[in-house]
This record gives C-alpha cells, sequence and structure tokens, in this order.
C-alpha cells in the first residue's frame, strides 16, 4: 500500500493522526512516519504477547487462499482457527491460546482486520499497538523523534466487519488508539481526529476491563465462549514489548515482526 498523494482527508498539518480500517491506513501511511495498527481484540495483542515470548509474527490478509504457501515460504506456521487447534497446532489468534501455549519461532498470524493493514502498508514503519502495551508504544514513537508532520505518527483503529463486510467502527480500537495517543504526551501535534480519540480513552480509562467485556466485540466474544481473551486484551500497560518495526513491508525476525 502507498499513501494517497496530498489528500486533503490526510491530516497533513499535524504530527498525530487518526483514522479507521484498511481506508484510513491508505490515506495516512507515510514514508517518513509510522503507523500504529490497533485491533485490540485480538491480532495487536495477539502479536504483542507473541512477540514477547519470542515468536518472528507475519502479518497476512484473511481470507487469502495463498496463506499456507506464504507461511511455508518463511518456515512459519499459520495460526489455525480458535476451535481448530490441538495438542500439535496450539496457535490461534486468541491471545489467551498464544499465552498458554509453547512459542512458536515463526507465526503467520492472517486476520481480516489488522493482519489485513499491517500486511498492506509497505511505507514507513509499522507498529502493534494494544491496551497491553499502549505506554511502551508511545515512548519508543517519542523516543525514535515521530510525531510532527515530517515525521508523522499515524494511529489506525482497525474496527470490525459488519456481516455485509462494511468496516464497523469499534469501540475496543478507538480507546486502544486513544491509550496510546494520550501517551505520547504531544497535545499540541494532535489532530481533531486524534485528539476525540484520546478524549475517548481518558472518559473511560478507569473502567476498562469492564468497558471491554460490555461494548458490542466483548459482548460477541463472551458470547462465543471467548471471555478471556478480553480480560487478557484489557489489561493496560501489561507488557513492554514494542512489536516493530517493520520497514518496507519486510518483516524482521524475534523481537521485531
Amino acid at each position: 500500500m502507498t499513501p494517497a498523494a496530498a489528500s486533503p482527508l490526510a491530516q497533513m498539518t499535524s504530527g498525530v493522526r487518526f483514522e479507521w480500517g484498511l481506508p484510513g491506513a491508505s490515506v495516512l501511511a507515510d514514508r517518513a512516519g509510522a503507523l500504529v495498527v490497533i485491533d485490540v481484540l485480538s491480532f495487536t495483542t495477539a502479536v504483542t504477547i507473541a512477540v514477547d515470548r519470542g515468536s518472528a509474527v507475519y502479518p497476512h490478509r484473511w481470507p487469502d487462499p495463498g496463506v499456507d504457501a506464504f507461511a511455508a515460504a518463511h518456515d512459519a506456521v499459520r495460526a489455525a482457527r480458535r476451535r481448530e487447534i490441538t495438542a500439535d497446532h496450539p496457535w490461534s489468534l486468541s491471545p489467551t491460546h498464544l499465552l498458554a501455549g509453547p512459542p512458536a519461532a515463526r507465526l503467520v498470524l492472517p486476520s481480516p482486520n489488522g493482519s489485513t493493514i499491517a500486511a498492506a502498508v509497505t511505507v514507513g514503519t509499522v507498529v502493534a499497538g494494544s491496551h497491553r502495551n499502549a505506554t511502551a508504544v508511545a515512548h519508543w514513537l517519542t523516543s525514535n523523534h515521530f510525531g510532527t508532520p515530517a515525521r508523522p505518527i499515524a494511529v489506525i483503529a482497525a474496527g470490525e466487519k459488519w456481516p455485509a463486510g462494511e468496516l464497523r467502527p469499534a469501540l475496543e480500537d478507538l480507546l486502544g488508539a486513544g491509550a496510546i495517543i494520550e501517551a505520547l504526551n504531544l497535545a499540541p501535534a494532535l489532530s481533531p481526529e486524534a485528539a476525540a480519540a484520546a478524549a475517548a480513552w481518558q472518559a473511560q480509562r478507569h473502567d476498562i476491563a469492564e468497558v471491554l467485556h460490555r461494548c458490542s466485540s466483548g459482548q460477541q466474544l463472551a458470547g462465543a465462549g471467548y471471555r478471556s481473551v478480553v480480560t487478557v486484551a484489557a489489561q493496560h500497560n501489561a507488557q513492554d514489548t514494542v512489536p516493530g518495526p517493520r520497514r518496507r513491508g519486510l518483516p524482521i525476525p524475534v523481537s521485531d515482526w
């Protein structure tokens, strides 16, 4: 994915920008900047856990019939669907599975939202953010001098999908984005969109576990038997792992992704 040229939607005058989904990432991706993908339930939470446990993680779009060939080409295992894990193949997109099972040396984590965005962005520096590593991501970005119009930070809330495939803005990703944006401590550099995400986080931060369990996506996961995924994803600043950078679309192994 290459950035859209001089789009009026690109928030060009701001050092910290915010948008939704793959279309938003396509507009805000910047060769000189950093793009933070937020997919709290579950891709970027899963990435943060897997990388912390020593895995090299490869994002890939989903659905895609070529994902198994991609995994084989990278000598990696592909995450299975949650209900398809076995003793011999215990890896899925579920953060709880990745915490409980042995780490894979090289792991492909396909998903229709966050992973699809991460795989598509081929310019700049791509980082995986979540509630679990929000402050660590913010500190990494500012210590590497991102956050100016010349080196912008684009925070992308992945969102979910409605049944027909349209983007469904998801509260958990808005709040995850806002947590990172607030932790940057770059208020004068925020676009109005980024400031609004930070304000949403400030309003909900003291009850974040309850909010994630009660929001639509949390209830959907609980109804499917995965309430523990929400519990793990809601653990704010539980890790200092920063999965990234991934430059020019090339995954870097082990501590990076």
